[in-house]
């Protein structure tokens, strides 16, 4: 996954704490906590993430 462009939400805070990432891949968008880069990816189906995406408002 280190061949990730991981981003930010532009809606996250200056300080970059309690953030998490977002990259999409060839096969599904993952997402994971920005303080522990190394640490676990939350993996979802493209479909999935726009569903997501349509039911919080983005």
């Amino acid at each position: 996954m280190s061949e990730l462009d991981w981003f930010k939400s532009s809606y996250s805070g200056s300080e970059g704490d309690s953030c998490v990432e977002v990259a999409q891949g060839a096969d599904g968008v993952y997402v994971r906590d920005s303080k522990v880069a190394d640490g676990p990816v939350f993996a979802v189906e493209p479909s999935a993430w726009g569903d997501f995406l349509g039911f919080v408002g983005v």
